[in-house]
């Protein structure tokens, strides 16, 4: 039995139509003699990481086996054989393989599939040995942890997350090993959730036999693994982290308070360390995500208000809309922002100057723009440089976007605004490694240092002197057989080179008499004579080795020029923030003088007052020519704390309902508006119900969903957030959805927590009778008009409650047959007809006529039933301040005994 080392996920041997499993503990192979040492290589490597999909290099190219070689042949679409040797007793194993090359092309393949890939490189030369070249795992690729352009989207992060659970804290870490960027925080599991939704890692690290408390809590969408316990332990965390930053303590970050999300940025730093990353000298410093800083935006309000993706195939987003930036980091930071909203005046204030800087000068504009658009990713390019894959071209892009960095950092110091001015005086040029890059490296070099021609002249005088061996060669020759030629009197004399013995001289027979004694016969042809000389041979020697001396030396200086590149790590990354900074207001500058956008008012007040205000998004997809009908919203806390919108469908209530919350979110990330004016009193949370759908997948019926998102609400309320309900209550029995609705808005008026600002859109227009009872609620309604019996959507918001649905209408708009529409007419007169002598009886036997003021709609709220009418006279005549608690319990008897209670 041949046995190997342990290891956590199973992997599957098929040999001979048996398969051998590899189990969590260890890997049996049952091979006794036969087994190749290639193959037992394989085998031992694959037994350090068996639920990766192994890529074994094998001269030319990267071939799989086994269960991997099925699996990669789907993925990658390549032919699937058989390895004839394979197996025990020469027995063959299934494999599938490409060229090595060709590994940048066929990685991300299976890296998007979702599959972790274990990359084992030839160690030495195998023409340096004649035994079993020595082989390795070099890196361990995972969806979390990649480097690979091909893999990465340069608008959008690349997070690995870890989660660790303590009791009722989640703490939690995000890395981008791409770009540096280190963060921790931790909380309740539904923060963590938020912020797992908003950074949507591409891999989530938890410990093993927590699967069902992490998919409990956070769900089945994310790719994640499994590590074992120990590696959960707080002392081993902070050593990692103490350890890689060279700290005595994390004070300095700002996290040492952080138990639980330390614990969790260790185990990411374990797990770098697991998948043999060990270059990570660009992971400079570790932040704290600081919930207090930022709005809250749950992922049920990111999704309804589709900051990021449009719910419908096809539709755009409001990133889609407001996205102009020029850089990759400048689209990452964006989407950072529009997440994670600002909720303090100064800073969202700062912001919204730079913009009106843009604005007023347009020549600063445009030289910052032209800047830009030499940058590239410094980002990713200069932890490339850290790692150690940073390619020749890459550097030579790293010192076209320090040289642009020089005229924006004057233009900054020279604005007249105060944040620009901070910008410009931070921003390093990083002159001497800009300058050396500059000198180094040719300008156009290849994309791999081992095909030459990447050090320019003059930087090495051996290179140089190499370089002119390698190739001038021919002229020289040319020379040597010119100046023999007349030395001998040979006219026909040639040089040429062959395998066998190299560079020869070439004399016919008629002139061989001619040939000097100290020339060395090699080789008698049928008309001529081939000879070497003591010179030909000592140039041969020069010729033969200076190309592999070229690559040498060249691979030293390049890899010598890397080292020092490294050593500015830290400034370039800061340069690369405080651009992508500029790039996006730059954006908001843009899309603001794109669409008729203004600069709101910013004021820590509880005053929402838009004017004119649009949908930002929607008003991009309307057909051309056709003008958004804009609207006025306002809100408080004293006077208009809650709007019941109301009005048929399709008028525009859940587009009113969404720019209002976007118009206010834009506001506070430090952008322009779609509005005439816009006074913004500072929101700290945004909370929408809107739209539904089934959850099947987690038993949840639409109504379900409602429920969970509105609790939400309901229990995160305060008195600065901002509330948007759209036809809540639609998933259940009409009387259970008006009651729901009722309670909601009047827990949200009468909340001791704080007055939340709420716009309520609802097809229940017997809310409407809430703006009698709740002095801070008003109705609205979205106005139409109905002119021949057809329905014109005027898309307004006017003051009042409205009673009409148009429902049939829409019907018909949307294509319904024309009997059906007509059916439905004629059901809808005889409902109208029998509710309006409709008499309901309340659980106790009392009766109330329910009969709407057009016959259309019912009010199920009024107080005309004479038994109610008693209860309300008994209440208010009631002196509650010398009321004893036995005269309160006495008249409760009362009231009770009037409604029929024993």
């Amino acid at each position: 039995m041949y046995l190997v080392e342990k290891q956590n996920h199973p992997f599957q041997i098929r040999k001979n139509n048996r398969i051998f499993v590899v189990d969590s503990k260890k890997l049996t192979i049952m091979a006794k003699e036969g087994l190749t040492p290639m193959m037992k290589q394989f085998y031992d490597l694959k037994a350090k990481h068996p639920d990766a999909i192994m890529l074994f290099r094998c001269g030319d190219f990267y071939e799989t086996y086994c269960e991997d070689a099925v699996v990669a042949s789907e993925i990658l679409g390549i032919t699937l054989t058989k390895r004839s040797n394979g197996g025990r007793n020469g027995e063959p194993v299934e494999m599938a393989g490409f060229p090595y090359h060709a590994l940048d092309t066929y990685l991300p393949k299976l890296i998007r599939a979702g599959r972790r890939v274990a990359i084992c490189d030839q160690l030495e030369d195998p023409k340096l040995t004649k035994t079993l070249v020595k082989r390795g795992i070099t890196e361990l690729v995972t969806p979390g942890v990649s480097m690979n352009d091909n893999v990465l989207s340069y608008k959008e992060n690349n997070f690995l997350a870890a989660v660790h659970f303590n009791k009722n804290v989640c703490g939690v870490a995000f890395l981008d090993i791409s770009t540096g960027e280190f963060l921790t925080a931790e909380g309740t599991s539904e923060y963590v959730d938020k912020l797992l939704g908003n950074f949507s890692p591409k891999e989530v690290l938890f410990e093993r036999g927590k699967r069902n408390l992490f998919e409990g809590n956070f769900g089945t969408k994310f790719f994640t693994f499994e590590l074992d316990d120990w590696v959960f332990s707080e002392r081993s965390a902070t050593e990692k982290l103490l350890k890689h930053f060279e700290v005595k303590n994390l004070k300095g970050f700002g996290i040492d308070h952080l138990k639980c999300g330390i614990v969790a940025s260790g185990v990411i730093l374990q797990y770098l360390e697991m998948t043999q990353h060990s270059q990570i000298g660009h992971i400079t410093s570790i932040s704290r995500i600081e919930e207090e800083r930022y709005v809250r935006l749950d992922k049920f309000t990111v999704r309804n208000l589709e900051l990021l993706n449009s719910m419908v195939d096809g539709g755009n987003s409001l990133l889609g809309v407001i996205d102009r930036t020029i850089t990759p980091m400048g689209a990452r930071l964006m989407r950072r922002w529009i997440l994670f909203p600002l909720k303090d005046e100064k800073p969202v204030n700062e912001r919204l100057d730079v913009v009106d800087y843009f604005f007023r000068e347009p020549e600063f504009k445009e030289l910052i723009s032209d800047q830009l658009h030499l940058m590239g990713d410094l980002e990713r390019i200069i932890s490339k440089v850290s790692v150690g894959r940073v390619s020749p071209r890459d550097v030579v892009q790293l010192k076209v976007a320090l040289q642009a960095i020089e005229p924006i950092k004057t233009a900054c110091e020279h604005a007249s605004d105060e944040t620009l001015k901070r910008i410009g005086e931070q921003l390093n040029l990083c002159a001497s490694i800009r300058d050396r890059i500059a000198r180094e490296v040719q300008n156009d070099p290849p994309l791999l240092v081992n095909k030459g021609g990447v050090i320019a002249e003059g930087v090495d005088r051996e290179l140089d002197e190499l370089r002119h061996i390698a190739f001038e060669g021919k002229d020289y020759l040319l020379k040597i057989q010119q100046r023999e030629t007349e030395l001998t009197g040979i006219p026909s004399l040639k040089i040429s080179y062959n395998n066998v013995f190299g560079y020869y001289l070439e004399v016919r027979n008629t002139h061989k008499d001619k040939v000097p004694a100290d020339w060395i016969r090699k080789q008698t042809l049928v008309n001529a004579e081939r000879y070497i000389t003591q010179e030909l041979k000592e140039y041969e020697e020069k010729i033969m080795g200076a190309q592999d001396k070229i690559l040498v030396l060249e691979t030293k200086l390049y890899n010598d020029l890397v080292l020092a590149l490294a050593e500015f790590t830290p400034a370039i990354q800061i340069n690369a923030n405080l651009l992508a900074r500029l790039d996006c207001l730059l954006s908001f500058a843009q899309v603001a003088q794109d669409n008729r956008y203004i600069r709101p008012v910013i004021q820590d007040d509880d005053v929402l007052d838009i004017k004119q205000g649009r949908h930002p998004v929607i008003e991009k997809e309307l057909p051309v020519g056709e003008q958004y009908i804009a609207n006025d919203v306002y809100l408080d806390t004293e006077k208009q704390q809650i709007i019941i919108i109301t009005g048929p469908n399709m008028a525009g209530k859940s587009a009113l309902l969404r720019q209002t919350a976007l118009i206010t979110l834009m506001a506070q990330i430090g952008c322009f508006v779609p509005a005439e004016s816009a006074h913004i009193g500072l929101v700290d949370k945004i909370f929408t119900r809107v739209g539904a759908s089934d959850n099947i997948s987690m038993g949840e019926s639409t109504f379900m969903v409602e429920m969970n998102e509105a609790a939400n609400i309901l229990n995160n309320i305060s008195s600065r957030s901002l509330v948007l309900f759209d036809e809540l209550g639609r998933g259940t029995s009409t009387y259970d959805g008006i009651s729901i609705a009722w309670a909601i808005v009047e827990y949200i008026h009468e909340n001791k927590k704080g007055r939340a600002r709420t716009l309520f859109a609802t097809h229940y227009h017997e809310l409407n009778e809430m703006e009698k009872l709740y002095p801070r609620v008003k109705n609205y309604n979205v106005s139409v008009r109905e002119v021949d019996q057809k329905v014109i959507f005027l898309r307004k918001l006017e003051r009042g409650g409205s009673e009409h649905s148009f429902g049939i209408h829409v019907a018909k708009l949307a294509g319904m047959p024309k009997s059906i529409v007509s059916r439905a007419n004629t059901i809808l007169k005889e409902l109208e007809s029998a509710n309006s002598k409709d008499v309901m009886k309340n659980s106790r036997g009392a009766k109330q006529v329910m009969q709407a003021d057009n016959g259309v709609q019912l009010s199920f709220f009024q107080l005309d039933d004479p038994v109610l009418c008693q209860i309300r006279d008994e209440i208010l005549h009631l002196d509650i301040n010398n009321l004893t608690p036995m005269e309160a319990l006495n008249k409760l008897d009362g009231i009770k005994k009037i409604v029929g209670g024993k």
